[in-house]
């Protein structure tokens, strides 16, 4: 065994910080020692406390210098500061102990003074650094000071939820790719792909070549390019049915006011899920209510009979088809409406149903038949939208809800629905319906669709999940991922009146709370920490952070990570490109670590080179001047 190169000894102890008399004067920054450079007793650096045969280790979180000589107040004799003069001193804090070779986090042992102090061997640092019991694990790149391969433990880190957190340019979107990148490089990667599914909401379009993170589209991946400005390049994301036709997420979607809006909704969606309407019954239905209007007499409103022509007419543009119902004249004295017959002015009579003469002038028939074609060729979208429509006559036509409550509503309404139809598809059921990866790109959705589409997605793969292994065996888990979090997860205007914020952040807090019992797991990635909800924040288990230099992210990540010791906290704003802080569950201590960038397959956020994009093919003139 090779000896241990002396530093110091204690000379003071306060809980975890001790005081370190050096021996000497030394500021390499590294150390040759019998063949291993070690890294010198820096801020940051590992220092070994010899307690008998246990290892106390330590970094270095303070350092000065201390002068043994008295001035004699005299300019020309002041013998202060010199090198004989001046001790230095250094303080530590205490990280955990080597015993039997492993390294733990424990209260058990403390400094003492009269310890010895000595550099951490490279036998030292892989202990502190490695993995316990040749638990599974992937790369992820090496320690900054020391230069050793740092490892994740596979459970312990993906069996939890993740923080990634930086500046623009910190490198965050590149450790997110790498962290997921090695994971199915891994030698899980067949059963990987089987048993677990993976969703990316993707706000920039970063992570949708076809390669990125190691799995290619041919194999078990897919990218859905949600795209509301042309429907032609918008790959439609699959929704289970029962999420999008739901009164709570149609409310909000809508901005439904409460005292009328919301009710309608209510009773509307309500009758949708009980009918399970098709053709043929949604048709009856709505020419049902238009022949009630015309046999109530004065009590059907005055438009009520117009409404309902000029919604039928929307879907089936057919002026002719209703050219009749349209000249139909109202009687005021008779209470009744009235049209030509063959000899005589005809009468509906408000006491009994039409007859068949009557329906057969008006082409009711006719409507209802086309109504109905309508509506089974129809999808989903437009089928729901065509029930609200018809609703609102129904609802208003004799005068217990004013229309002109509803139309501000239904305006909101018409210009969701055209979104949606470009990126959803409703379906019955999701299964086989997503990869093992799926990409969810909104670079280029409206903010409608962006504020809706990561909600709608993860509360509807949380419940599959929940529903699937509830009460039983977790064999399979759902990991969803989400760059750029804060654009979504801002609680700034919670209870502010932002029922649409209230209700999302409702359920993304659900998911961080009760996710892991169920095997879902949240990635979350952000350069805005302090824009996060507190609650989503505490609750991540494992961290990455990297650079980041506004006083309200800081306070935010030193009030919610209990992990992050002072030292390390205070090093956070000088961290470079790439390098990052990795605390959490899964880590015995903080660990700074460099993550390279892969060459090749790595997100599409290069930071652009302007001199590349002006410049011309050609040679650089310089030109010189007198």
């Amino acid at each position: 065994m090779k000896p241990t190169k002396k530093l110091g000894v204690i000379v003071g102890v306060d809980g975890s910080t001790s005081l370190v008399g050096m021996y000497s004067m030394s500021n390499d920054v590294d150390l040759i020692w019998y063949g291993d450079i070690l890294t010198g007793p820096k801020i940051g650096a590992f220092l070994t406390i010899n307690q008998n045969n246990i290892k106390i280790i330590a970094t270095v979180s303070t350092e000065k210098i201390i002068d043994q000589q008295n001035t004699v107040r005299s300019v020309e004799f002041d013998n202060r500061y010199n090198k004989n003069s001046i001790n230095r001193i250094i303080t530590l804090k205490t990280k955990g102990v080597i015993e039997k070779g492993k390294f733990q986090v424990t209260s058990r042992y403390v400094p003492m003074i009269g310890n010895e102090i000595t550099l951490t061997t490279k036998e030292e640092l892989k202990i502190i650094y490695g993995i316990e019991n040749k638990e599974p694990s992937i790369y992820i790149g090496e320690s900054i000071l020391e230069g050793q391969p740092i490892n994740l433990p596979i459970d312990k880190f993906f069996a939890s939820h993740i923080g990634i957190f930086g500046n623009t340019g910190s490198g965050k979107s590149n450790t997110l790719h790498k962290l997921y990148l090695q994971l199915f490089k891994s030698a899980y990667r067949e059963k990987l792909l089987e048993k677990s599914k993976f969703y990316i909401v993707d706000f920039n379009g970063e992570y949708t070549n076809s390669e990125q993170f190691g799995v290619s589209i041919g194999e078990d991946k897919c990218i859905f390019e949600i795209n509301t400005r042309d429907e032609s390049k918008s790959n439609k994301l699959p929704v289970k049915r029962e999420y999008l036709f739901d009164a709570d997420i149609l409310s909000i979607l809508f901005d439904a006011r409460p005292a009328t809006q919301v009710p309608f909704l209510r009773r509307a969606i309500k009758l949708w899920n009980e009918q399970k309407f098709n053709g043929d019954r949604i048709a009856n239905f709505v020419v049902g209510t238009i022949k009630k209007i015309l046999t109530s007499g004065d009590a059907a409103s005055s438009d009520a009979k117009d409404n309902w022509i000029s919604v039928a007419n929307s879907f089936l543009k057919d002026e002719v088809l209703f050219e009749n119902l349209k000249n139909l004249e109202y009687h005021s004295q008779r209470k009744a409406y009235m049209y030509p017959g063959f000899t005589k002015m005809e009468y509906i009579n408000d006491k009994s149903n039409l007859n068949v003469a009557t329906i057969t002038y008006l082409r009711l028939s006719q409507i209802a038949s086309k109504l109905s074609t309508f509506f089974d060729d129809a999808n989903e979208v437009n089928k729901l939208k065509m029930h609200l429509e018809f609703q609102k006559v129904h609802h208003s036509a004799w005068k217990s809800t004013n229309i002109e409550h509803l139309n501000p509503l239904f305006n909101r309404i018409e210009n969701t629905f055209n979104s949606l139809e470009k990126v959803i598809e409703v379906v019955p059921d999701i299964s086989g319906k997503y990869k093992a990866v799926n990409i969810i790109s909104l670079v280029h959705a409206n903010q409608e669709i962006t504020r809706l589409i990561p909600m709608l997605l993860s509360k509807m793969i949380y419940d599959e999940q929940k529903n699937i292994v509830s009460g039983k065996r977790i064999d399979r888990t759902k990991h969803l991922i989400i760059d750029e979090a804060h654009n979504i997860l801002n609680a700034e205007y919670r209870n502010t009146g932002d029922d649409w914020q209230d209700y999302r952040l409702s359920v993304f807090e659900e998911i961080i709370k009760e996710g892991r019992k169920f095997g879902f797991y949240l990635t979350l990635s952000s350069q805005r920490p302090a824009d996060i909800s507190p609650t989503i924040l505490s609750q991540t288990h494992n961290y990455f952070i990297h650079r980041l230099v506004n006083e309200k992210d800081l306070r935010m990540l030193e009030n919610t990570m209990p992990t992050l010791d002072r030292s390390s906290f205070q090093m956070i704003p000088s961290l470079g490109q790439g390098e990052t802080i990795i605390t959490g569950n899964a880590m015995k201590v903080p660990v700074f670590v460099k993550i390279k960038k892969e060459e090749i397959n790595r997100p599409d956020s290069d930071d652009v080179i302007l001199t590349e994009l002006w410049g011309e093919e050609k040679e650089t003139t310089v030109i010189e001047y007198e």
